[in-house]
């Protein structure tokens, strides 16, 4: 934590170096996150670039409370995503064809990874929000119980419930014959 606190302090002091390691060391995490929660990965490599800009616009007024940073970036990411979907209610949009082929790998292999992934997403969408929330902040966010109770303003128990009931419901649905 003290590491932490240090690099936070270098960079609300605006040393690049600072700011290139937090970003190296939490980009795929928040891009994850982002992909998972709207679907779409161009538009999530551009909404984790707009919260890294955010995070450099507000870095200064950051105060360290004891919880980890990735607790405030998460938040950032998460009023990103409200913002994202609050716009995309209002206007319809087109989803590209995503049937070009994927350059290198088994083609056979790609397409059943790219059905598991359909059925899972399917089958996300069947849980509450905040099993959703959980799900995504644990797995493709990869955090911590405490970090994800941080993020979401609940109790670790409440954040432990939460996940358990998803997985139970996702074994539910995705098992033969579950409806996805």
């Amino acid at each position: 934590m003290h590491d932490e606190q240090s690099l936070i302090r270098r960079a609300q002091q605006h040393d690049e170096m600072a700011l290139t390691q937090l970003y190296e060391e939490n980009f795929d995490r928040i891009y994850r996150y982002i992909v998972l929660k709207i679907g779409d990965r161009t538009e999530a490599e551009d909404m984790t670039q707009q919260v890294f800009l955010n995070v450099l616009k507000s870095i200064s007024s950051y105060k360290w409370q004891g919880m980890p940073f990735t607790s405030w970036l998460y938040r950032i990411a998460h009023n990103q995503i409200v913002d994202h979907l609050r716009k995309k209610s209002r206007r319809t949009m087109v989803p590209l064809d995503e049937s070009i082929p994927a350059i290198g790998g088994d083609p056979e292999h790609l397409a059943v990874r790219r059905v598991e992934i359909e059925e899972l997403t399917i089958a996300a969408k069947k849980l509450t929000a905040a099993q959703q929330e959980v799900i995504s902040l644990r797995f493709a966010a990869e955090l911590s119980v405490a970090e994800v109770a941080s993020v979401m303003g609940k109790s670790e128990g409440a954040v432990k419930a939460l996940q358990h009931s998803a997985i139970i419901a996702l074994r539910k649905v995705l098992s033969p014959g579950g409806g996805v």
